[in-house]
């Protein structure tokens, strides 16, 4: 029997971030991982579609080069050396991952409960007075005929060539990254998103003008389609404001989501799942004591830096939970944080709503990033800001001044009175304060 002072199942995010606070506190711990460390995000999510979006933005610059002055025209575009770049990332982050683990036991295999206490890998038991769940998620799928025919974004990202054409079943976050990735890349790339628009979960204004400026750049998007099957041939047939329709590609991705993977032996042992997801208390806490779960396995928000905040939380450190910006790295970039404008107006909320355009900002016109908009949402009452919602080049770091502020109780005020380099991008926030 192995023990240890703490178990981790799963080395994503999370996991990595339980562990590495857990050894800095003199404890013993165990890593369990059935794949690679860095779990999904560092090898078959965030990083590689990253870096992947990084050579897209390349080719993008590259195309309106001569503007600047700079004829680039015989460039040649290789996807391969694209995909060799991605892997080196990977490669070197997951080493910094084993550095950082070092001290950890680190077990390769598949977890299995036996009691609370024990969990069972490739025949040889282990046990903590402490576990934590951090086994995250895996790529969704919709229950349609023909469905097994689609690739998700596990085959997409370990796959050496692109095919000529793609259908992308699902306009959130995951289908609209890899649909401005592989449209870079000349692929012709058709979205069918089942919502009223792409990015669902985002403002209603900043999902618009991301469709209409993919749609400017010929890309084609379907809303409110509702698949129905996928054919031999690589047919998708689905229906849209009543009406049958279909579209041919080379290739399907399914990219609607995904579900939480829970470890075997969970339910045997006490542990409460619900919606296939398993169920948490403020603290993390499963039903049974002593097991925690953390990141996409208990569904509460599937996002990677949730996951390491809920790490850090389940080890002692404050972490504020309740302000959490999310990206979606498209061209032109999206990010949010807070409530969307829909939110406040079912919530019956006193609100103001200010925007700011790119077009209109020194920073932006220099670097020939005029298409976005920062939509600002102000408490009309107390002045603390509700949400920042932004379409347009760095959207991630725009929204991160808004999310301090949320997360220190300032009221909008705070970002006026403070000075803004000029000429910044940062300034687009600012003017939306004025």
């Amino acid at each position: 029997m192995h023990k240890s002072d703490i178990i981790v199942i799963g080395c994503g995010p999370g996991g990595m971030e339980v562990a590495s606070r857990a050894l800095q506190q003199g404890l013993t711990v165990t890593v369990i991982e059935r794949g690679h460390l860095g779990g999904t995000c560092l090898n078959r999510g965030c990083i590689p579609t990253k870096a992947l979006c990084r050579s897209a933005e390349v080719i993008r610059m590259i195309a309106g080069s001569a503007e600047f002055g700079v004829d680039v025209s015989s460039a040649v575009i290789d996807y391969s050396k694209a995909v060799e770049r991605k892997d080196s990332v990977v490669a070197t982050l997951r080493e910094n991952v084993a550095m950082m683990l070092s001290k950890a036991e680190i077990v390769t295999g598949e977890a299995r409960f036996i009691s609370p206490e024990v969990v069972e890998v490739n025949g040889e038991s282990y046990t903590a007075p402490r576990i934590v769940i951090a086994t995250g998620s895996s790529p969704a799928s919709l229950d349609i005929p023909g469905a097994s025919l689609a690739i998700d974004s596990d085959a997409l990202l370990s796959a050496g060539k692109l095919p000529a054409s793609m259908v992308i079943i699902g306009g959130g976050v995951i289908g609209m990254e890899f649909a401005c990735i592989l449209s870079a890349f000349g692929v012709d790339v058709t979205v069918l998103e089942y919502c009223k628009e792409i990015l669902p979960n985002f403002d209603r204004d900043i999902a618009k003008r991301l469709h209409t400026s993919l749609s400017r750049g010929g890309m084609k998007i379907i809303t409110g389609a509702q698949v129905t099957a996928i054919s031999e041939g690589k047919r998708v047939e689905y229906t849209a404001k009543g009406k049958p329709g279909s579209v041919d590609a080379e290739e399907v991705l399914m990219a609607v989501g995904r579900r939480p993977v829970v470890p075997d032996g969970a339910g045997q042992i006490g542990i409460e799942v619900n919606r296939g997801a398993i169920v948490v208390d403020d603290d993390f806490a499963t039903s049974v004591p002593g097991i925690y779960a953390i990141g996409d396995v208990n569904a509460r928000m599937m996002l990677a830096h949730v996951a390491s905040a809920q790490g850090a939380s389940v080890m002692g450190d404050r972490v504020n939970l309740g302000v959490v910006p999310a990206v979606a790295f498209t061209a032109p970039e999206c990010a949010m944080v807070g409530l969307t404008e829909e939110q406040c107006k079912e919530s019956g909320l006193n609100y103001k709503v200010t925007k700011s355009l790119y077009r209109a900002n020194g920073k932006a016109q220099s670097i020939g990033e005029t298409d976005g908009m920062l939509k600002l949402i102000v408490d009309g009452d107390s002045h603390m800001i509700l949400g920042c919602h932004v379409c347009g080049a760095h959207a991630a770091d725009l929204v991160q001044e808004a999310a301090l502020a949320m997360a220190s109780s300032l009221s909008v005020e705070a970002i006026t009175s403070t000075i803004h380099a000029h000429p910044s991008l940062s300034e687009i926030l600012h003017s939306a304060t004025l």
